[in-house]
C-alpha cells in the first residue's frame, strides 16, 4: 500500500519553525558525510517556458529516502508544481505519494534562509531588503521572523504593481514581528540601502545587487540562482565578502552565485565554506557584527528528504492508501 497525501494534509504537518530545524540536521548530516545527493537533473521545455528540476537524496539510517519533481512554467517561473515521491529505504518500494504542488519546494527553501540567517545574521537587524515579488518573498521573511526580530522589510519588484500588492500582503501576516512594517523600495540602490540583511529571491539572469550598495556587515541571502544563466549579485558581493557560505559548495560552484565568482575571478573555491560545516561547529559562521556574509542557496536534494520526513512523521493517518 502506497500512502497518498494532497497539498491541505502536507501542509498541516509542516510549520516553518520545525522545518528550519530539520534543514539544519540536513545540511549537517550533508556536509558530515551522512547523506548521499546525486547531481540534479535540468530540463526545459523552451516552447512553454518549462523548467523542471529532479532532486534526491537519502540521509544515513533514515527509514525513507526521497526523490522530488518541481517544476516552473510561464515568465518568471510563475506556474509552480510538482510532487515527492518517498521510498521505503530498506526495500526500494513506494511508500508515499506527496502531491504538495510546490509545497514542499517553497518552504524547505525558506527554511533553508533560516538555517541561514540564525548562523550567518547580524543579531540586531533594523531594516531588511527583500528583492523579489514571488514566494520566496513570503516564506523568505517568514523564516528569517523565526530566527531575528526586525523593524521595516523594504520590497522590490522588477513590476511596480506586484511589489505594491506584496507589500501589502505582508504587511498583514501574523508572524511579522510586532510593530514591523513592510514598505516598497522603488530601486534595488534604495532597497538595500542600511539594510542588515538582503534577501534575493528572483529570476533574474543579470546581476541586480552591487557590493558598493551593501550596508558594513549585512548579510545577504541569495535564493534565485539555481541554473548557471542566473544570477542576482554582482561578483564583487562575493568577492569583497567576509565569510562565502554555500548549500553545496560543489553545487554552488555549477550553478549558484559563485559560480559566477569564480569565474570573474572574485573568489577562490577554497574560501567558501558549507552551512552544514558551520551547523556542526566544524567552521565558523558570523564572528562579528562589522562582517559582510553571503549565502548561496541552490537548493539541495536532502532538504526535501528532510521535509518530507517531517511529512510523514506528523501526518498521521491523513490522505489514502492506494493499492500498488
Amino acid at each position: 500500500m502506497v500512502r497518498v497525501l494532497r497539498e491541505a494534509d502536507v501542509r498541516a504537518a509542516l510549520d516553518m519553525r520545525s522545518c528550519i530545524d530539520a534543514m539544519e540536521e540536513a545540511f549537517t548530516a550533508y556536509s558530515s558525510g551522512g547523506a548521499e545527493l546525486p547531481a540534479v537533473i535540468h530540463l526545459d521545455v523552451p516552447e512553454h517556458g518549462g523548467e523542471i528540476h529532479i532532486k534526491a537524496g537519502h540521509l544515513h539510517g533514515a527509514p525513507q529516502y526521497a526523490l522530488k519533481v518541481s517544476s516552473g512554467f510561464g515568465e518568471g517561473a510563475s506556474i509552480v508544481d510538482g510532487m515527492v515521491v518517498v521510498f521505503d529505504s530498506t526495500t526500494g518500494v513506494p511508500a508515499a505519494f506527496l502531491m504538495d504542488h510546490g509545497y514542499i519546494t517553497d518552504l524547505r527553501t525558506g527554511a533553508a534562509g533560516g538555517v541561514a540567517a540564525r548562523h550567518l545574521a547580524p543579531e540586531e537587524v533594523d531594516t531588511v531588503a527583500v528583492i523579489g515579488t514571488g514566494a520566496q518573498a513570503r516564506y523568505q521573511l517568514e523564516a528569517l521572523a523565526c530566527e531575528r526580530s526586525f523593524r521595516e522589510a523594504r520590497i522590490w519588484g522588477r513590476n511596480p504593481g506586484h511589489a505594491r500588492a506584496t507589500t501589502q500582503e505582508l504587511s498583514e501576516r501574523p508572524w511579522l514581528p510586532p510593530g514591523a512594517r513592510v514598505t516598497t523600495a522603488a530601486t534595488v540602490e534604495e532597497a538595500v540601502a542600511d539594510a542588515a540583511v538582503v534577501i534575493t529571491a528572483t529570476a533574474s539572469r543579470e546581476p541586480l545587487v552591487r557590493a558598493e550598495w551593501l550596508a558594513r556587515g549585512a548579510h545577504v541571502t541569495a535564493v534565485g540562482s539555481d541554473g548557471p544563466d542566473k544570477q542576482e549579485l554582482d561578483a564583487a558581493v562575493l568577492g569583497r565578502a567576509d565569510l562565502v557560505v554555500a548549500d553545496s559548495r560543489a553545487q554552488c560552484a555549477r550553478i549558484g552565485e559563485i559560480h559566477h565568482a569564480l569565474d570573474a575571478g572574485a573568489l577562490e573555491e577554497l574560501e567558501v565554506a558549507e552551512l552544514g560545516e558551520i551547523a556542526a561547529g566544524r567552521r565558523s559562521g558570523r564572528t562579528s557584527a562589522e562582517e559582510r556574509t553571503v549565502c548561496d542557496l541552490t537548493g539541495v536534494g536532502v532538504q526535501d528528504v528532510a521535509a518530507a520526513a517531517l511529512v510523514m512523521r506528523n501526518a498521521g493517518d491523513a490522505g489514502e492508501l492506494l493499492e500498488i
